[in-house]
């Protein structure tokens, strides 16, 4: 994330952020393990709360828990929350294999998954400790360059 340009980041698995006094004009939730109401807390009074991932054990909302409780709370704080969902265009989609190929954008893949192994792919992002993508490969014996 440092080398994206963040000031700060946290390790959530060593740290609490919410736990301590430091404030935040922005913060990107990529794993949701945190109530609105505590990320409100360590925000800047303008700050933000992107919500990029979630974690909930709820049966009929699941990840959409989240954004519902920032929502419903939102109106009680000054700070802005949003949710941000990725919309897979096919020209987007080329344009990022180009990157890709062009060796100007690396994706992170923490561990590779052949498809019989599918089951124990979804139980390690189950986990929320993922450091990058986690991939099913559909073509035997395929690797990651």
């Amino acid at each position: 994330m440092k080398s994206l340009g963040a000031d700060h980041v946290i390790d959530y698995t060593q740290q609490d952020f919410t736990a301590g006094g430091a404030r935040y004009d922005l913060v990107v939730d990529n794993v949701g393990n945190h109530s609105f109401r505590r990320i409100s807390r360590v925000l800047t009074p303008n700050g933000r709360y992107v919500i990029v991932g979630s974690t909930s054990d709820n049966r009929w909302l699941g990840a959409l828990t989240a954004l519902l409780m920032a929502k419903l709370q939102s109106p009680f704080v000054k700070q802005q929350s949003v949710f941000f969902i990725a919309e897979s265009r096919p020209e987007d989609l080329a344009f990022l294999a180009e990157l890709i190929t062009a060796g100007k954008v690396t994706p992170v893949i923490d561990r590779l998954f052949g498809f019989g192994e599918t089951a124990e792919a979804i139980g390690y992002l189950e986990k929320g400790r993922a450091r990058g993508k986690v991939v099913v490969t559909l073509v035997p014996g395929a690797g990651v360059p």
